[in-house]
């Protein structure tokens, strides 16, 4: 006797076919670093692309183009790989980015059919050796939260000279 059922929901989910809402022959590849390798807001999604020498980054649009596709261009955004990536919760165009060159930028990002950027909006260089992570606030604008190697680092983008906050001793 099995002691396993076949389960009534096995034929609920659907089948997806060629042109159900996938994004082919991208190219990705295997990369070391603690951050995403993918985001996405209300509008866009940009992914690390494998390039070599540079920080490239892959942006479609969520939507298909009128003719049912997707188009994906390539956004060179840093001398280093790509560490990670967010986008703002208070404008989905806007995309920070961190890398091992130890820069963080901000793009306003365009339709993915448009050309987009060749420079950010504002780079910060927080000194701090290699950015691994980088982090929106959820609920109060501007303030990017920066995981570099040395220290955490919390800035507000509309004041970007200093850091709000970081060199922290943490407690243990």
């Amino acid at each position: 006797m099995n002691r396993f059922k076949t389960s009534k929901f096995k034929n609920t989910t659907p089948k997806i076919g060629k042109k159900d809402g996938w994004i082919n022959n991208v190219r990705a590849g295997s990369f070391s670093c603690q951050g995403n390798h993918i985001k996405a807001s209300a509008k866009f999604v940009v992914f690390n692309t494998e390039q070599a020498g540079g920080g490239m980054l892959g942006l479609s649009s969520v939507k298909p183009g009128s003719d049912g596709q997707w188009t994906v261009t390539q956004l060179p955004c840093h001398s280093d790989l790509v560490t990670d990536m967010d986008f703002s919760p208070f404008d989905e165009s806007v995309l920070a980015t961190c890398s091992g060159d130890e820069t963080v930028k901000l793009w306003s990002l365009v339709d993915p059919e448009l050309q987009q950027p060749s420079s950010p909006e504002l780079t910060l260089r927080p000194g701090q050796g290699r950015i691994e992570l980088v982090l929106f606030h959820p609920t109060s604008s501007g303030l990017l939260a920066v995981g570099a190697t040395k220290s955490p680092l919390i800035w507000d983008t509309s004041r970007p000279d200093t850091p709000l906050a970081g060199s922290y001793r943490w407690r243990t």
